[in-house]
């Protein structure tokens, strides 16, 4: 029974006895009623209670590295060496008619764009990757690159709560929600579902990509931060020390428990949770996050600076941040995220801002703003990886990498001009990501583009089955695992049987 469902049982047999008079004696018998009903009501259960899935886990955390804006597959893992013969030439109206786009007009006769950087082959998979990412190339055994990736949106909101929610649309719960709901937590003293953001920006959907929608708040991802406290106003006000502060939650948990015995409001729970969780993590959320503990040869593999700020939006181009070169916030990110799956983590969500490469500004110009997007997280993602295998936890931890959707294999013209700077526009019908560890083969390279990386022309992949793979990797069924609402079976992988998983990157 869901929590729903036990609220809507409750409140139907307490109006009934406590609301309906029957007789003389119908008050009394109401009044006696619910006095048995609050004495047999147990005490509240913790909903972040660390749970099975119900098939057998292959991982037990997962790091998902989203790249807000979406990176150009054309210049990092999808080699189109033909693509480069049709360098400048006006693209053939097959690939424009009948299709939209964010901002390529059409009828203005777009030109090809070949790719702008090199590519050497890696590992035993020969994996082709590219030069921007010399580091993430020497791990190339360990991943999984999927390069038939689609998706139905070509917006960057829509297309990320999508790939995060399974619906283009505000208000579903999202994918670190639906996990946490599922299995909980493995520490009680922090979030099961942590977010961290760099880049000066959060994504384009804004926080409903990380939300809990219909689901409990309790499951909603928690946004830490890399300097200062770790969650604005989880310190104590001044004046107010650990002893009153805890007499304070034991009246208010008192109080809920009361509101929740008459009432049944799951919510009321999760109001309970919160405030006990906020309360264990003014420790433990400080010693977890603090990476200066970190031995000085793993803050430089990941070229991470404690304490240091993110430099991305110190300088803009109108509202555009311009990248730093030197921008350690996702270096630390990625420590602070090896940190937080070792202490029991379930999710951790890292944004990155700054790869929506369209070319009509410096900061989207794909020549000189791509690499430096590429120094900032090629150290990092390939330092994460060999940390967590050290460890023993890359079995046990799924990395996924990608943005929302790909980049197109002509040159924008947006207003049907070209300006000083390159770029490529969204493009939802061809896209790379890739997977590692939690039971995903790695120096596999799965799927493949036509001879332009315009469509796929093997093993497709879509949203759907990316989030049935996941979540199987997990011990979550993904056919199952939802709620009833509005008479719908409402789950991550939507409400038809689309979805698949993968067996095939399975390891």
């Amino acid at each position: 029974m869901t929590e729903n469902e036990r609220y809507l049982q409750a409140l139907t047999r307490r109006h009934f006895l406590t609301r309906c008079g029957v007789g003389l004696g119908g008050a009394a018998l109401a009044n006696m009623m619910g006095n048995l009903a609050q004495a047999e009501e147990p005490r509240v259960h913790n909903p972040l209670a660390p749970r099975m899935g119900t098939l057998p886990a292959k991982a037990k955390n997962i790091i998902y590295l989203h790249m807000a804006g979406s990176p150009t597959q054309l210049e990092l893992f999808d080699y189109k060496p033909e693509l480069k013969k049709f360098d400048g030439k006006i693209c053939p109206k097959e690939y424009l008619d009948g299709k939209r786009f964010a901002f390529i007009q059409p009828g203005k006769n777009p030109v090809m764009m070949g790719p702008l950087f090199e590519f050497k082959q890696h590992g035993k998979g020969d994996t082709w990757i590219s030069e921007l990412l010399p580091h993430l190339a020497s791990q190339a055994d360990e991943l999984c690159v999927i390069r038939s990736m689609s998706t139905t949106q070509f917006n960057h909101s829509p297309a990320q709560l999508l790939l995060h929610t399974g619906d283009p649309r505000f208000g579903s719960p999202s994918m670190g929600s639906w996990v946490t709901y599922g299995l909980g937590s493995e520490n009680e003293n922090l979030p099961g579902f942590v977010v961290l953001a760099s880049g000066g920006r959060t994504p384009s959907a804004g926080k409903s990509v990380w939300g809990s929608g219909y689901l409990s708040s309790v499951y909603q991802g928690t946004q830490c931060r890399n300097t200062g406290d770790p969650v604005l106003y989880l310190s104590n006000p001044d004046g107010l020390d650990r002893k009153t502060r805890r007499r304070q939650l034991d009246a208010l948990r008192e109080l809920n428990e009361a509101q929740h015995r008459a009432i049944g409001d799951p919510e009321t729970i999760a109001r309970i949770a919160q405030y006990e969780l906020t309360y264990r993590m003014q420790t433990a959320a400080a010693k977890v996050m603090d990476i200066s503990k970190e031995p000085k040869h793993v803050l430089e593999m990941y070229g991470a600076q404690p304490g240091v700020k993110s430099t991305a939006d110190t300088k803009n181009v109108g509202d555009k941040p311009l990248a730093a070169a030197s921008d350690p916030a996702f270096a630390n990110n990625c420590l602070l995220a090896r940190r937080l799956v070792e202490s029991g983590v379930r999710f951790v969500q890292l944004y990155d801002w700054g790869w929506d490469h369209h070319g009509s500004s410096q900061p989207e110009d794909m020549k000189t703003h791509l690499p430096v997007k590429t120094r900032q997280i090629d150290r990092p993602i390939a330092a994460l990886i060999k940390d967590l295998k050290q460890r023993g936890l890359l079995d046990e931890t799924l990395i996924v990498w990608g943005g929302e959707f790909g980049r197109t294999p002509m040159r924008e013209n947006r207003g049907g001009r070209y300006g000083t700077f390159v770029g490529r526009d969204h493009h939802p019908f061809a896209f790379t990501m890739w997977m590692a560890g939690g039971g995903i083969k790695g120096g596999l390279n799965f799927g493949a583009t036509d001879d332009i990386g315009y469509y796929p022309s093997e093993d497709p992949m879509g949203v759907r089955d990316l989030q049935a793979t996941i979540l199987h990797q997990l011990g979550l069924d993904p056919f199952k695992l939802g709620v009833v609402r509005s008479g719908l079976n409402s789950r991550l992988i939507g409400p038809t049987e689309e979805g698949k998983v993968r067996k095939e990157i399975l390891g």
